[in-house]
């Protein structure tokens, strides 16, 4: 297989990881600090395609061991309908890997009007987003050659779970996070098992990918990785809403793509996964730690145990990265050159 820049750019991820959480720990807490200073009441935050799904992430992260409410954007009521709401005690943040993109800018302008505390996490400092925010979390990636975001997408993860531990200062959280480069790079070590895996899926061209809790967000970045490299009519469902009408659409054979780590959500996937297999006899991708519900899939992919349900998706979305990129390929397509896609896009 010849270098494509994907491919190269998920396996740097172990190493981009550990330089973050070594180099940039000290910044988080000093942005911790900042927020902690101010009345902050929740959070208002805005990004656009992978970004969002990292959006998701802080959404279930900040919430549960933050107790922020987070409230994800419209950037539309900012820029065509004029009418951005009041934001009062909000802590504004734009999630972006460019920091190019108009209407996350002009989410966080509104901010900085409205008296706001704004932050931005981007992987390009010297960025027009940098230059509105009061704070800026540089995720340090490096320059992402291939369209499709990988090693950008971790390092907001990490970002996040770092500025969650540096709200609620513990120890033995900074540890686990600290595992978070091993545990990936062990994930890469399954990309032979994976190559042989995805040929069973070439002539897949609809799927939904299921997920819930902190791996929501890993349910809709898989989704959209399947869209982007593959062309694949990729649906993303929480076990629950899945439950909730679209189910109806699956009979036997039909693909499921799962996230399924052990933790407070697992009874919810476990119990639906069961269901769609043996009720239903759907094909079952799953990536798990738990043997039982590995063991009900067609194509198993299996996640380290002992990692913790909250750094979870970052090691998960490498393991979707992986199938996503061999199944692109297995397909015949060039995974560095998407069709209709840019690197930056820059909506309004």
């Amino acid at each position: 297989m010849r270098p494509y820049s994907l491919y190269q750019e998920i396996f740097e991820q172990p190493d981009r990881l550990q330089a973050l959480i070594h180099n940039q720990r000290q910044a988080a807490c000093a942005i911790a600090e900042a927020i902690q200073a101010r009345d902050i009441r929740y959070v208002f935050l805005t990004a656009r395609g992978s970004s969002d799904n990292a959006g998701r992430y802080a959404n279930y992260l900040w919430g549960a061991h933050n107790r922020y409410p987070i409230a994800l954007a419209t950037p539309s009521l900012f820029t065509y309908y004029k009418s951005p709401p009041s934001l009062r005690s909000a802590l504004v943040v734009g999630v972006s890997q460019s920091g190019f993109s108009p209407d996350i800018i002009s989410v966080l302008n509104e901010g900085r009007e409205q008296g706001c505390l704004t932050l931005a996490i981007t992987n390009a400092p010297d960025s027009p987003l940098t230059e509105r925010a009061d704070l800026v979390f540089d995720i340090q990636a490096g320059e992402e050659q291939a369209v499709a975001a990988t090693k950008s997408y971790t390092a907001q993860l990490a970002a996040i779970a770092m500025l969650s531990v540096a709200l609620a200062p513990d120890p033995a959280r900074w540890a686990e996070l600290e595992k978070v480069p091993r545990w990936v790079a062990q994930a890469l070590e399954q990309d032979e098992s994976i190559v042989h895996m995805a040929q069973r899926y070439r002539y897949m061209d609809q799927c939904v990918v299921l997920g819930r809790g902190f791996n929501y967000a890993t349910a809709f970045e898989w989704a959209l990785k399947l869209k982007e490299l593959t062309y694949i009519i990729a649906e993303p469902y929480s076990s629950a809403d899945f439950q909730h009408g679209p189910i109806a659409m699956v009979e036997g054979g039909f693909p499921v793509l799962a996230v399924a780590p052990r933790g407070q959500v697992f009874p919810s996937m476990s119990g639906m996964l069961t269901t769609l297999r043996e009720g239903h006899q759907v094909e079952l991708v799953v990536i798990s730690d738990d043997e039982l519900i590995l063991g009900l899939a067609q194509s198993p992919i299996p996640l380290t145990s002992g990692i913790p349900e909250w750094l979870t998706p970052i090691v998960n979305i490498v393991l979707a990265q992986l199938f996503t990129c061999h199944l692109a390929l297995a397909k015949g397509y060039d995974p560095d050159q998407p069709r209709g896609l840019n690197k930056i896009t820059r909506t309004h």
